[in-house]
């Protein structure tokens, strides 16, 4: 396979086809209203997302050496929604076994008995893990029974869970969603032998793990790079090493986010790649990050 060497990027988003065609009707007309206020143009500026194709993202795929993916769900705020983004997904795993791996959407918040209906046909269809989710978007809060019920089906169905999470200083940019790091914290302490995944490297919590209390209760916990370049210098890597240890950290992208808009109008999985192989980290440590690491975590032989 042309240009591939191995790496796993376990943060990718993909929409079904009419939402690429016309994200903004497609949003409207089932009732999106977060989703099109971070990815729709505005005045003077261009949307943050690359409007890719199944075609165009396994082409950069292999131009940026990553062998294999994991579509993640989005945080929809109802769940016909999510209902239509799984189909796809079943779809695009189907057609590319080899390629590619999948995480369900759902919003807890519409109750638990449809969350669960769509996680057991999801685990049906080949999906191995559940996220990206979000509360503070899609409704409730972690202490809910809907979002309890969730943890449960995941935790006794070795699904792993994708939360979003952003960093709580900082600059406000679309996409920004206020997450109470303690909130994180009690979760994931009360669902300590579920395995979650926390993207944008846990909006800083993983620096935290620097705390004995916090390495001792998050030892399933693990963290994603995903739209890093847009938020951090590139010693976060290093410094994440040192916090969480070299064995926490996976590569994600958030392709087709656009990670460096100053120069930049379309993704470029390649040059991130690139950073993270120029960071300063280790070639043991950068093999971790790129690919084994997300091997123990998915359970890819």
């Amino acid at each position: 396979m042309k240009g591939v060497n191995g790496i796993i990027d376990s943060h990718i988003h993909l929409y079904p086809p009419e939402a690429t065609v016309d994200p903004s009707g497609w949003a409207k007309k089932r009732g999106e209203f977060y989703w099109p206020s971070l990815v729709m143009p505005k005045l003077g500026r261009r949307s943050s997302q690359g409007w890719v194709d199944l075609n165009r993202l396994l082409r950069d795929m292999d131009e940026a050496g990553v062998e294999k993916a994991v579509l993640l769900g989005w945080y929809w705020e109802n769940h016909e929604t999510c209902v239509n983004q799984n189909r796809f997904y079943g779809k695009c795993i189907q057609a590319h076994a080899d390629r590619l791996m999948a995480f369900a959407a759902i919003c807890p918040s519409s109750g638990a008995e449809l969350s669960l209906t769509e996680l057991e046909w999801s685990r049906d269809n080949g999906f191995i893990g559940v996220g990206e989710l979000c509360p503070y978007v899609q409704g409730g809060s972690f202490d809910d029974r809907d979002w309890g019920a969730v943890f449960t089906w995941a935790m006794e169905n070795e699904f792993i869970v994708n939360l979003h999470v952003s960093e709580p200083v900082g600059r406000n940019y679309p996409g920004k969603v206020e997450t109470p790091l303690l909130d994180f914290q009690k979760m994931i302490e009360k669902f300590s032998e579920l395995k979650f995944i926390l993207a944008h490297l846990g909006g800083g919590l993983a620096l935290y793990e620097a705390n004995w209390a916090i390495r001792k209760t998050f030892k399933n916990v693990f963290y994603d790079t995903a739209a890093s370049p847009l938020i951090y210098r590139r010693n976060v890597f290093g410094a994440v090493a040192l916090s969480a240890g070299p064995d926490k950290m996976l590569f994600g992208s958030d392709y087709p986010l656009i990670l460096y808009p100053k120069t930049e109008s379309e993704p470029n999985l390649k040059r991130f790649v690139g950073e993270v192989k120029s960071s300063g980290l280790s070639q043991l440590e950068i093999a971790k990050l790129l690919r084994t690491n997300a091997e123990k975590v998915f359970g890819i032989s």
